[in-house]
């Protein structure tokens, strides 16, 4: 079996909760695109990183099913396990950077797979929503928590063929709602995870969170 690293993106402020990455560190071990699609179907994490060139920070993304351009929550983990200042991906070049107890990277909306954001009036709204209705495609359900201090509360929802179950920390659904609403957010989502934004010049956003290294 080849080895490879399990960690928690955007986790909340004690540790928990957050979603989990698959990361192959020697992707050379693994070189062909069928073995790693393979390999990542078997792990069953949403996304699988095979590092290329741990030193230029060279990264290859996998779902169980497809080879994505870019992942939010992956970036965000392997630029936090690499500690590069930037990753490579087939979308492009991304800026990566640590800061405390946040791991920082840079990315675009046009990056990001479409999804519905929907606002409610209230947080309360938010969390009485059942996850286990169909909820049409990629609904992100948010609704402001604190519109001042930029606190949104969210959940994204789970719809269309695949049903995947609701996703407990979604990179780019708040890459799209922080393009959108042109603003920095502190976003609160699923059972306890929490995501951090903040637009850049230029068409770039950052996104930040914490990363645990569970095994």
């Amino acid at each position: 079996m080849t080895a490879y690293d399990v960690l928690r993106v955007f986790c909340g402020p004690y540790g928990g909760y957050g979603k989990e990455l698959g990361v192959v560190r020697d992707g050379s071990r693994m070189p062909e695109r069928d073995e790693r699609q393979d390999f990542a179907a078997k792990l069953g994490f949403r996304t699988t990183v095979f590092v290329d060139d741990p030193e230029r920070g060279v990264i290859d993304l996998y779902t169980p099913a497809l080879r994505p351009c870019f992942a939010v929550h992956a970036c965000v983990g392997t630029a936090w396990l690499l500690d590069v200042p930037e990753l490579v991906t087939p979308a492009g070049a991304v800026g990566a950077r640590l800061d405390g107890e946040f791991s920082w990277i840079e990315a675009r909306a046009e990056w990001a797979p479409p999804h519905t954001l929907r606002r409610y009036a209230g947080a309360a709204e938010v969390d009485a929503l059942d996850a286990s209705a169909p909820a049409g495609a990629g609904l992100y359900a948010w609704a402001w928590e604190d519109e001042a201090a930029g606190r949104v509360r969210a959940r994204a929802l789970p719809g269309g063929a695949e049903r995947a179950g609701e996703d407990e920390a979604t990179g780019a659904a708040a890459l799209l709602l922080t393009d959108r609403l042109g603003r920095a957010l502190n976003i609160a989502q699923g059972a306890g995870s929490q995501i951090l934004t903040a637009p850049q010049p230029h068409g770039w956003t950052e996104i930040g969170g914490r990363v645990h290294l569970e095994r």
